[in-house]
């Protein structure tokens, strides 16, 4: 059994208890306090020590710094040293050599006056012997001199024309011994074949089933594809084949790229046929540039303007004597730079205005005037070098020969358009009657597009139908007949066909 404690013996054990843990935590916490004061004593002792090393460590630092410092100083003061004692030294030399120029230089001057003496001397003397020598002659020494020269040309008059014709031969002979050999060089360095032009160009049908598409009903779709491209197709003849003849390679092109395009589609009807063809037209104007692009790039000229490369392209489209003008004039452009190289002319300059000089060719066709004439114009309104205008102005004696340069042009025309195969005459005279047939009937009013045709023994008019009834058609063909028989002379005959179809248009909507 527990003895019952009372509120008071409790309150002393309590208060008894409180003292008790009083006193421990009292301890308990002076015993930390002394164990931290010693650990901090101890630090801060370890502190010292390391703070009076670190002390001493850098006063040694600093004395070997000083030393160094002391031993770099008088290491600079020796080199000064030194060098003060070689530039005494060398001051002492100048000085020196400077004395022996000053010693010669007196010596020269003693001597030149020397000289002059004697020479005055001598000049007195010689002057008192031509006075003596004029005396006992009779005529002063001018008079003497010219009758010397006087008496050796008398001599010798027959013998020096005789040395100067020699000389004049022998220089005439160099030079055409030098001419020939350059011209020589240059023909056989440019090795380019050449194939003449023709009138046809034949396009390959992977099936003969095509040919019934392409003709069309009743003939419909080869109609129009002669209508919008000026060209005559000959379906029959060749297995496998479509010849396209036409004397303009322009349009000859054109037709064979509508066809391709055609063929691609699969769709052969006349309103394809006219989107097909001015596709074409259009893809060739930049197939021109293409081709002008790659010519400036072979003969090694890149900065002409871009209009200049577009025309550069037509001239693969234009013939001159059955001679591609194009071929022609990346001939003559390697050519001239050899002869200009040869000559220590300006290669630049030759090689271009040689490359430029037809430029003209492209459009004199469509602009009155002659091709020199028309290609100074385009050249000058696009901003080329006027040194170029002049080398290629005189390739046919339009204009005087300005610089060197005209004159190699000139000589590199020749020499492309003489190589043998070059050119033929027949083939320029049948393109101009053909050119010529299609003139006289662009002349009449009403007329919208002329074409020749099938060799130049066809002419195909077609007329705008708003101008020109049926019964004007008829009368229109008996007068350019009429015109055609005043105006060429031509073998065989010439049908003239004049083609008048009315198209009406209307939309629904």
């Amino acid at each position: 059994m527990f003895t019952q404690i009372t509120p008071l013996e409790g309150g002393l054990v309590l208060a008894v208890g409180i003292a008790v843990g009083y006193l421990i935590r009292h301890f308990v916490v002076r015993s930390r306090a002394k164990t931290l004061e010693q650990k901090v004593n101890l630090e801060l002792e370890s502190a010292k020590k390391e703070a009076q090393e670190i002390v001493a460590q850098a006063k040694d630092k600093s004395l070997q710094l000083i030393e160094d410092a002391k031993n770099d100083e008088r290491e600079r003061k020796a080199q000064l040293a030194r060098m003060e004692e070689r530039v005494l030294k060398y001051e002492k030399d100048a000085e020196r050599r400077a004395d022996e120029l000053r010693t010669r230089e007196a010596a020269l001057e003693t001597d030149m006056n020397k000289v002059k003496l004697a020479k005055a001397e001598t000049d007195e003397k010689l002057e008192k012997a031509i006075k003596i020598a004029e005396k006992t002659a009779g005529f002063t020494k001018e008079e003497a001199r010219n009758l010397i020269i006087k008496n050796v040309e008398d001599s010798h008059r027959q013998e020096l024309a005789q040395i100067l014709q020699k000389l004049e031969n022998e220089r005439r002979e160099e030079v055409e011994k030098r001419s020939l050999s350059i011209i020589t060089t240059a023909v056989q360095r440019y090795a380019r074949s050449h194939v003449s032009e023709i009138t046809t160009s034949v396009f390959h049908i992977p099936s003969e089933d095509l040919k019934g598409k392409i003709i069309g009903r009743e003939g419909r779709n080869v109609r129009t594809l002669e209508r919008l491209t000026g060209v005559e197709f000959i379906i029959d003849e060749t297995p496998e084949a479509i010849v396209i003849s036409s004397f303009d390679p322009v349009r000859r092109e054109i037709a064979k790229m509508a066809l391709e395009k055609l063929i691609k589609d699969g769709r052969i009807q006349p309103a394809k046929i006219e989107e097909k063809v001015e596709e074409a037209r259009k893809e060739l104007e930049k197939k021109m540039y293409e081709i002008g692009e790659a010519a400036a790039f072979e003969v090694g000229v890149l900065d002409l303007p871009k209009e200049v490369i577009q025309l550069i392209g037509r001239l693969h489209f234009r013939t001159s004597f059955g001679q591609n003008v194009l071929t022609h004039s990346i001939e003559m452009a390697y050519i001239s730079a050899m002869l200009a190289a040869e000559l220590g002319a300006n290669v630049e300059v030759a090689k271009r205005g040689a490359l430029v000089h037809d430029i003209g060719k492209a459009i004199d066709h469509e602009v009155q005037g002659t091709h020199v004439e028309l290609g100074r114009k385009l050249l000058k309104k696009y901003g080329v070098d006027d040194a170029i205008i002049d080398a290629m102005q005189s390739h046919h004696e339009d204009y005087p020969y300005a610089t060197p340069e005209s004159y190699i042009v000139t000589a590199a025309d020749v020499l492309s358009a003489a190589r043998p195969g070059a050119r033929r005459g027949t083939v320029e005279n049948y393109i101009k009657r053909l050119e010529d047939l299609e003139k006289i009937a662009g002349q009449f009013e009403g007329v919208k597009m002329s074409y020749a045709i099938s060799a130049g023994r066809e002419l195909r008019v077609f007329v705008v139908p708003e101008k020109i009834d049926d019964f004007g058609a008829l009368q229109l063909a008996k007068n350019i007949a009429n015109k055609i028989q005043t105006d060429l002379r031509y073998p065989g005959e010439i049908k003239v066909n004049v083609i008048r179809e009315m198209r009406a248009v209307e939309y629904a909507r």
